[in-house]
């Protein structure tokens, strides 16, 4: 198991968050404060193996945007310190992901270089107090700033809770995967990434 932990204040938002990674029972423990967020991020732990211990205050007051891009931001850091050098692990990962009648696709490049190809559409604005609008924003902040490629595709799907949920617990275990230890060199035939 690995372990990060950041500290970062801004006027808008203040968090602590610790993630571990290959946990045997993973899970959020804290809140944002927006609870389908919380569920999608506890769902996202779970099925990626990583344990996050998050104690934040946001300004909701405003709406839930700040709140959920800066959580994406320190989690990707988080990732980007976990995975150091890259040396030793697999670098890439992919998972396909069923929720009833939607289905996501994620697949990540841990290369250093950072992108987003973010192909799913909602119909409602909104899930619970969720802005769906917000998962693009949230998976932006968290490629660019673990510095990886990541491609997610929402194949199909009706629901937009199904699909939220499908797409955070898709790219959680591509995450995982791309982080396996294979204890080589690193995967690149620059030598370098």
């Amino acid at each position: 198991m690995k372990e990060a932990f950041i500290e970062r204040n801004t006027k808008e938002t203040q968090i602590k968050m610790t993630l571990r990674t290959g946990s045997a029972v993973g899970g959020l423990k804290g809140s944002t404060g927006v609870g389908c967020f919380d569920h999608m991020l506890n769902s996202f732990c779970v099925h990626g193996s990583f344990e996050i211990e998050l104690d934040m205050k946001g300004d909701l007051f405003v709406d839930s945007h700040h709140t959920v891009e800066d959580v994406g931001i320190v989690l990707g850091k988080l990732f980007a310190e976990i995975a150091g050098d890259k040396k030793g692990i697999a670098r890439f990962g992919q998972s396909y992901v069923p929720m009833d009648e939607s289905l996501a696709l994620a697949v990540i490049d841990f290369c250093g270089r950072p992108f987003l190809v973010f192909n799913a559409e909602f119909s409602s604005p909104f899930v619970g107090s969720y802005d769906t609008q917000l998962t693009l924003e949230f998976f932006r902040a968290l490629a660019f700033n673990m510095g990886a490629t990541l491609h997610i595709n929402l194949m199909y799907g009706s629901n937009d809770h199904h699909k939220t949920e499908a797409i955070f617990k898709a790219v959680a275990r591509s995450i995982s995967a791309s982080l396996c230890e294979t204890g080589g060199a690193i995967l690149s035939a620059k030598g370098s990434l």
